[in-house]
């Protein structure tokens, strides 16, 4: 276990790091709770981040998919719209599970960002997107999201092949704990509420 803890109501930020070592999105969590290995996090709808656009100021999508991890990227600031999560992020784990909610504090199911976990810093928890995800029900349905993306980042040589294979693997994973009902796809946190009052994490200047 790590020996660097964060505590709660403290911000930390979440840095997405590209294969060549530099930064990508960057999201300001606040934290619930942090056993130096497991943190427990908050980020609202609302939350100014740090995203990647394409060099040329496109979005990522409105790339092809043969060019859209060969073209140079760059970071810009946006806003993290629509939906507040809550993220459960695991040094030691290959994913990252995120409770979506609504605008009215809904439950809105999960989302499993599968990620290569690159430790932690004081400044908060550094990961690489894996590119391919999972997208949970609430009522415990599963099923694998962009398939097509991770194959043409391979292609590319954004991810390597074993890479690709691990992450597949912390998917069914993941997806056999949503199949058995088990933490953190048991109901816990689903009724999660924000204290009132709390601010907005925000980005270090």
């Amino acid at each position: 276990m790590c020996d660097l803890r964060w505590r709660p109501g403290q911000t930390v930020v979440e840095r997405f790091l590209r294969p060549d070592g530099s930064v990508g999105q960057q999201h300001p969590l606040r934290v619930l709770s942090d056993d130096g290995r497991v943190l427990l996090a908050w980020l609202p709808a609302g939350t100014a981040i740090m995203a990647s656009r394409l060099a040329d100021g496109r979005p990522l999508r409105e790339a092809p998919l043969s060019e859209r991890f060969r073209l140079p990227r760059t970071s810009v600031p946006s806003i993290w719209h629509e939906t507040s999560t809550l993220r459960r992020i695991a040094d030691d784990e290959w994913s990252s599970v995120w409770w979506f909610f609504d605008a009215a504090g809904g439950f809105q199911g999960w989302y499993v960002n599968l990620e290569v976990p690159l430790g932690r810093t004081a400044a908060g928890p550094d990961r690489m997107d894996g590119i391919l995800d999972l997208v949970v029900t609430p009522e415990g349905g599963w099923r694998w999201k962009d398939e097509d993306e991770a194959g043409a980042a391979v292609e590319a040589g954004r991810l390597t092949p074993a890479q690709l294979d691990r992450l597949r693997a912390e998917g069914e994973r993941v997806g056999g704990l949503v199949e058995r009902g088990d933490y953190p796809f048991d109901g816990t946190g689903t009724d999660f509420r924000p204290e009132p009052g709390w601010p907005a994490p925000v980005l270090p200047g």
